[in-house]
């Protein structure tokens, strides 16, 4: 099942996400449907709170990055927690499901250490490097209410106004089904 992106102007997408516990109802089948939203829609992540549900789960995919050169790892983090970014900071064009039609320069650390649990609630803690950290970063920011406009300064951001209130008015048409604010 594809769901419905939930679009900028949704009060879920600025909620703290909650966690889950393995009591959670079809979590495989849910994990089924993000993953099959997200390639349907052409993402490379997709965080739970973008299809409606303020839970703390994303997903990703970046087995071909930005320039198509496999890189990385196609996974779901359940209860993720990021206990360390380290590294330097670089600049790369980020884009989000949420924010169609926008793209803007955004500033992350190199490296990310994550500690989070797969499908069947086994504990995990990792470090990841590149473009798969940005990712993990960037979902991750979904599960504490945080876009990446929330990075731009001023500036970028008042530019960006008239946009971001298209997108929470429907006033966008991007490739795949939106969920606007209110409907």
């Amino acid at each position: 099942m594809i769901y419905p992106v939930t679009v900028f102007g949704d009060p879920v997408l600025r909620k703290k996400a909650e966690p889950i516990t393995k009591d959670f109802p079809g979590l495989k089948e849910f994990i089924e449907n993000m993953f099959d939203t997200m390639y349907n829609s052409d993402g490379v992540g997709l965080a739970a709170p973008q299809v409606g549900k303020p839970v703390r789960v994303f997903i990703l995919d970046t087995t071909t990055d930005e320039e198509g050169e496999p890189e990385g790892i196609v996974k779901a983090f359940i209860n993720p927690e990021i206990l360390e970014k380290y590294g330097d900071e670089w600049v790369l064009n980020e884009g989000c499901l949420s924010l169609p039609e926008i793209r803007e320069d955004v500033l992350r650390p190199e490296w990310v250490r994550i500690k989070y649990q797969d499908e069947n609630f086994r504990e995990y803690e990792e470090t990841y490097s590149g473009f798969t950290s940005r990712v993990i970063q960037h979902e991750f920011d979904h599960l504490e209410g945080i876009m990446f406009v929330d990075y731009l300064n001023p500036l970028k951001k008042r530019l960006l106004k008239s946009k971001l209130i298209a997108i929470s008015k429907g006033k966008v048409t991007p490739k795949y089904r939106i969920k606007i604010p209110g409907k």
